[in-house]
């Protein structure tokens, strides 16, 4: 039987297919780095979650992988996502016979889990007529093999930025270990009122990645913290993926600064396309990345809804959040941060 005529199968990931899963995943177009079957691991040992990495099979050749796991909360529900804490996520295939066959594993799953909703955390949409989240844009832009052109592609009112904090004699550093990346991001997210993760999940991806998962901080010019970010690499692209900044980051250009420091890493890293994450649309953030010359596209978050009538909006625009993020802003940062763990690994 010719290979491409060969049936689909669909199977759990054991521990003898990861090299041939992550074979395919850096491959496969329609992959991301979220798709690598290390994220299970980590999903199970450090968020205590249920996964299901799922692959098809034609041939005795992988042709699709869906990496899937539970966020069982009494605060949010129980739910299966691929993936949960990952932007981007779903089925990668260009196989749509082993598409319909992981989103029927999937289905499968759902109903025996008894979950209320699944979710695919999509960059591209595949079912006009199932439930979506509209919420959430991604920014990507192709980088310059030389600074001298990405300074210059640069918008020019942000580009004065960027100049301003070279000026102001701001520095950054490739960092060993996640200590002075985690001060900055926990002093952040406290102040924005939201529960932050962990110092453990991120040294927990820093020893799962390696290389391809680096810390880089910006200091003043006194030698002190006052931005830093935790960036992935895949394939050929960067992805700033957690980051932070000091009230004083503002007054010295430092996170404009960090972000043009980046860029000259990436292209010392040759990458070709420089990924400045998910947003959601309105924001600070939003507007930031636009101000920086890239354009959004939207993100296509799919859902099948099984124990619930409507899409779920577990995130800080929801209104019935707004009380819970005024007290979070008030309460001590050390009592934050041994809280925050708790509630975010319920979030997903």
């Amino acid at each position: 039987m010719q290979r491409d005529l060969a049936p689909v199968t669909v199977r759990s990931l054991g521990e003898a297919e990861r090299g041939r899963w992550d074979a395919f995943v850096k491959t496969c177009p329609q992959a991301t780095f979220f798709h690598l079957s290390a994220w299970q691991g980590l999903m199970e040992r450090e968020q205590r979650h249920r996964t299901h990495f799922l692959f098809a099979e034609r041939g005795g050749d992988i042709v699709g992988v869906l990496p899937l796991a539970e966020v069982k909360s009494r605060l949010f529900g129980h739910s299966l996502a691929s993936l949960p804490f990952c932007v981007y996520g779903g089925i990668a295939s260009e196989d749509a016979e082993a598409v319909a066959a992981l989103e029927v594993a999937a289905d499968r799953i759902a109903v025996d889990r008894g979950v209320s909703h699944l979710e695919y955390r999509n960059l591209e949409a595949r079912h006009a007529d199932w439930p979506k989240q509209d919420l959430y844009v991604t920014f990507r832009k192709r980088l310059e093999a030389d600074d001298e052109a990405n300074m210059a592609a640069i918008p020019r009112k942000q580009r004065a930025m960027v100049r301003k904090g070279i000026k102001n004699g701001l520095s950054a550093r490739r960092d060993a270990d996640v200590s002075r990346f985690f001060s900055v991001y926990a002093d952040n997210v406290h102040r924005h009122g939201t529960p932050a993760l962990g110092r453990r999940w991120f040294a927990a991806l820093q020893e799962t990645f390696g290389d391809d998962c680096e810390v880089m901080t910006v200091c003043d010019p006194a030698g002190n913290p006052v931005s830093s970010v935790l960036s992935f690499y895949f394939r050929d692209e960067i992805l700033p993926y957690y980051a932070g900044d000091l009230p004083a980051a503002r007054d010295l250009a430092a996170n404009d600064f960090k972000y043009w420091s980046l860029m000259q890493r990436a292209v010392e890293r040759k990458c070709a396309v420089f990924d400045y994450g998910r947003s959601k649309l309105g924001t600070g953030p939003y507007s930031f990345k636009k101000n920086w010359g890239f354009e959004p596209t939207p993100l296509a978050y799919e859902y099948r809804l099984f124990g619930r009538d409507g899409v779920p909006q577990n995130n800080p625009n929801n209104p019935k959040f707004k009380l819970f993020i005024s007290l979070w802003q008030r309460m001590p940062l050390a009592l934050a941060n041994r809280l925050g763990p708790m509630i975010v690994r319920n979030l997903g």
